[in-house]
């Protein structure tokens, strides 16, 4: 398990943060977060040092809500049954919970199966709109057979289909979560924000412009595409 780098007394000084797990620490810390007292570098210190620290409470919160949603969960049931049907089998032993250092949701592999970043969920409903996404990465490339390492507009299609299908960009996500409170085009800006910032963290993308670029050039076909709902769902 990765740990926290010590700080020198300069260096917490400045950031704001304290290095420590006792309670005073703990609640001193707390208190210059809530106050504004830390900066960026700081911030991140503390949201490490907690993640660090609840690690094991994270993840097992994160298992019990994922064998919920695989069991009673509309949209996750219905994207389970269709990707069996293309051959696949998602079930609490290839969707994981893990604490994650990068400021992610998730993510897909072909061969390892889903990662939930458990110390990155909210609530239940935050969890359910993860795996739904992960699960369209997945019914992707059984379907479409996707060149993840090698073709950013595979890459850019399958994430404009899973931010849009997942229901991570309807109104009251975007409005209430990420203070998006835009009326009219808010879904489709939404997913291609996201798609954007999924296609320029790959190692094959130059950078966010080569990303917007392939992004709109697959975002027509893409967006329309719904399968294997018969309409955006949620």
């Amino acid at each position: 398990m990765a740990v926290t780098e010590p700080l020198s007394p300069s260096d917490s000084k400045s950031s704001g943060y304290a290095p420590g797990d006792d309670g005073y620490t703990r609640w001193s810390n707390w208190f210059s977060l809530l106050m504004g007292r830390m900066n960026e570098q700081g911030r991140e210190q503390y949201r490490v040092a907690r993640d660090e620290r609840m690690e094991q409470a994270d993840c097992k919160r994160c298992e019990t809500q994922r064998d919920y949603l695989l069991q009673y969960s509309p949209v996750i049931r219905f994207m389970r049954d269709n990707i069996n049907q293309l051959g696949g089998d998602i079930h609490n032993g290839n969707v994981r919970c893990r604490r994650c250092g990068t400021r992610q949701s998730g993510g897909f592999d072909p061969e390892y199966g889903i990662q939930i970043c458990a110390n990155e969920m909210r609530n239940r409903g935050h969890l359910e709109d993860t795996m739904a996404h992960e699960m369209v990465h997945a019914y992707d490339h059984l379907r479409f057979k996707l060149d993840w390492r090698n073709n950013l507009r595979h890459a850019a299609c399958t994430e404009i289909r899973a931010s849009s299908l997942s229901g991570e960009c309807r109104w009251a996500r975007e409005f209430f979560t990420r203070a998006q409170w835009k009326v009219t085009q808010q879904h489709q800006e939404c997913v291609r924000r996201r798609a954007t910032l999924s296609v320029a963290g790959r190692p094959g993308c130059k950078d966010d412009v080569q990303a917007a670029k392939v992004v709109n050039e697959v975002w027509d076909s893409c967006f329309a595409d719904t399968r294997p709902f018969d309409e955006i769902y949620r």
